[in-house]
């Protein structure tokens, strides 16, 4: 055969055609493009002060979204000893957590709420980043919530109270009268007693003017703080301590043990050490440790209360991008009845969620209101995290399989939607503690009374179910029903927030699907919306 007629011959042959592309990619949205998370929420712009837009905008560039991936892909490691064997016991994190920590630090995530702004800019913060990267979120958290923790110690407080209010991060490993800033962590729990911080073992023997601490803490999240708000047994009882990570010319003796593995918060490390005689601070009276840090636990619920409804608004506004963009059976999915249906009645969840945490943190704002954010932030913490898992689940199979793959989002934010039901208390015993605290606390069951009460004459849809709930539980439920009343109560008292302040449609809505007459447990099986109003609802 001639070279011609060999090239001729082979043209023929099947075999791969490198010039050809296999097929055009149509039909696949963009990735969503930078977006300012205030400017673009409805409810943010109604109810919070319009300075956080700067922070809504950095969050939501492209940029700042792969900060947050890289941060979960590359997971915190951890470094027990230097090359010579001498103990580091430290957390080496990706450069991007470093970044996301700056940017929400620069922009007051731990201050505001004690620089001039409000607690209600401070949970808008919580709520915009917990759409983008929630693990940082955890330590800013821990250091907001430590600051009234410190007004029992004049002398605590002016050491540490500016350095953790400082818009500033500074990681370096130094003491804290060397640092521009500092975090705060918390590390309470034990193995043996968990919840049950009475059974608590870890001991404290005085040493001059401060302690020596020697146990363990089962869990300690963020250990890489510079402090620790710590619980151990003294002579008189359970004492609250600080414990300062970082000593003049040495390391405290805390030694982080392991890392846990979780579930989701991959960029946050949380783990489990022990104090070996640890330098320790007394924080409060002796004997009275539950009630010195319960301060700092009442505000860090209500950071659990509001990053639910900020995992929602992430996983919906991401399923929302979707639909609107995605064609299937010859019309766009958002034109799909079935899909119209569906995302609507999770829309109500989402409005109720974030309307009822700003309506919380409205009550820390109020010195006077303290007995409503008492029982308020307990019930919106359960209700919140109760609805989050549903939200999630239901946004990502909006996707398809696209919803279930790393590419997108939807895994973390389905990862992460438990985390803060657990956290800060889970489901029991926020119950219980709803259960103790109208007990204990009159004036907290009479605010809240005033509360549903303000509600009252708008909707009789509303007034009836308020009604019915009085008439079952004339005083307090029996613990075996606390889920059953503290449900109820929450939703009702999300309704009340929706019926003052949210657009006719998801008010009434909600009240009808979630109070009147109970729709399934599955979303999509609410009938009677308007569909149109409460889609039109969740932009602005």
């Amino acid at each position: 055969m001639t070279d011609a007629g060999a090239e001729a011959h082979l043209s023929t042959m099947p075999g791969p055609r490198h010039h050809l592309p296999t097929h055009e990619v149509e039909n696949q949205p963009e990735p969503i493009a930078d977006v300012n998370l205030f400017a673009s929420d409805p409810i943010l712009m109604a109810s919070v002060p319009d300075r956080l837009s700067d922070y809504g905008a950095a969050l939501g560039l492209s940029e700042t979204r792969g900060m947050g991936r890289a941060a979960n892909v590359h997971v915190p490691e951890l470094n027990l000893f230097d090359t010579g064997g001498r103990r580091l016991d430290e957390v080496v994190f990706h450069p991007a957590y470093h970044d996301m920590m700056t940017l929400s630090q620069e922009a007051g995530y731990a201050a505001t709420a004690w620089d001039g702004g409000s607690h209600v800019e401070h949970a808008a913060m919580v709520y915009m980043a917990s759409q983008i990267e929630p693990g940082h979120c955890c330590p800013l958290t821990m250091t907001y919530a430590a600051v009234p923790a410190f007004q029992v110690s004049a002398d605590l407080a002016r050491d540490w109270v500016p350095k953790l209010t400082a818009r500033s991060y500074d990681p370096r490993i130094l003491p804290i009268h060397q640092k521009s800033s500092a975090t705060l962590g918390m590390a309470m729990t034990e193995k043996q007693g968990g919840s049950d911080v009475r059974a608590n073992t870890t001991c404290a023997v005085r040493d001059g003017d401060h302690w020596r601490l020697t146990g363990h803490k089962w869990f300690c999240s963020a250990p890489m703080s510079d402090g620790f708000l710590t619980l151990a047994q003294t002579r008189d009882g359970l004492t609250c301590f600080l414990v300062p990570r970082w000593l003049d010319g040495d390391r405290n003796a805390i030694h982080l043990m392991r890392l846990k593995d979780k579930l989701g918060n991959k960029a946050n490390a949380s783990s489990e050490i022990e104090y070996h005689d640890a330098l320790a601070y007394q924080l409060g009276d002796e004997g009275r440790g539950v009630q010195t840090i319960i301060e700092m636990v009442h505000h860090t619920r209500l950071d659990t209360a509001m990053a639910p409804a900020g995992l929602m608004r992430g996983a919906l506004s991401h399923a929302m991008h979707w639909v609107q963009h995605r064609r299937v059976f010859q019309k766009t999915l958002i034109d799909q009845p079935l899909m119209r249906s569906v995302l609507a009645d999770l829309i109500l969840d989402w409005q109720a969620a974030t309307r009822l945490g700003l309506h919380v943190a409205t009550a820390f704002d109020d010195p006077d209101a303290r007995p409503l954010a008492r029982i308020s932030v307990a019930l919106a913490k359960f209700l919140n995290n109760k609805l989050c898992p549903r939200v999630t689940l239901e946004a990502m199979e909006a996707l398809g399989g696209m919803g279930y793959v790393e590419d997108t989002p939807m895994p973390m934010y389905y990862r992460e939607a438990p985390l803060n039901s657990i956290w800060e208390g889970s489901g029991n015993v926020i119950c219980l503690d709803i259960l103790r605290t109208l007990a204990r606390e009159p004036e907290a069951g009479a605010a809240l009374n005033a509360d549903l009460d303000a509600a009252r004459g708008s909707d009789p849809r509303y007034d009836q179910a308020l009604d019915a709930h009085r008439a079952r539980w004339p005083t307090l439920a029996p613990e075996a029903e606390a889920r059953a009343f503290a449900e109820r109560t929450a939703l009702l008292l999300a309704g009340s927030v929706l019926i003052r302040t949210a657009p006719a449609a998801v008010a009434e809505g909600f009240v009808g699907t979630r109070l009147h007459q109970p729709s399934g447990q599955i979303a999509g099986s609410a009938s009677g919306l308007d569909t149109r109003a409460i889609l039109d609802s969740f932009t602005t």
